[in-house]
């Protein structure tokens, strides 16, 4: 952690990238782009259950963020990639790591909401 930023203050402006990297549509959208680059309709496909405006509202805060960047295809006008930035490349595999720790804990997190219930 850098000694001039601490996500732990209220002041610290480091949370506002974790209000963008910690919300789940990010973390599947930066993973699904770990792939290479893609479409929204492609994106859409992988990361299944978000709607169009979500996904719109997800990429704007990446490209935001500058973790992603959009770049419109020269020749077609209407056609948009999206692909990781360096800062972005850098997120990677702490969200990989994210969705994986999601995927193998989630029947005992389950569990323990059925059992706390």
């Amino acid at each position: 952690m850098s000694p001039a930023f601490d996500p732990f203050s209220r002041s610290c402006p480091s949370r506002t990238v974790l209000d963008t990297v910690a919300d789940r549509w990010a973390v599947l959208v930066l993973v699904a782009l770990g792939d290479g680059q893609a479409r929204f309709g492609a994106l859409r496909e992988r990361v299944d259950g978000i709607s169009p405006k979500m996904l719109t509202a997800t990429l704007r805060a990446l490209v935001a963020d500058g973790l992603v960047e959009r770049r419109q295809v020269a020749d077609r006008l209407r056609q948009v990639d999206y692909e990781l930035t360096f800062i972005g490349r850098s997120a990677l595999p702490a969200a990989t790591a994210l969705v994986q720790w999601a995927a193998g804990q989630a029947a005992a997190v389950i569990a323990a909401r059925e059992d706390a219930s």
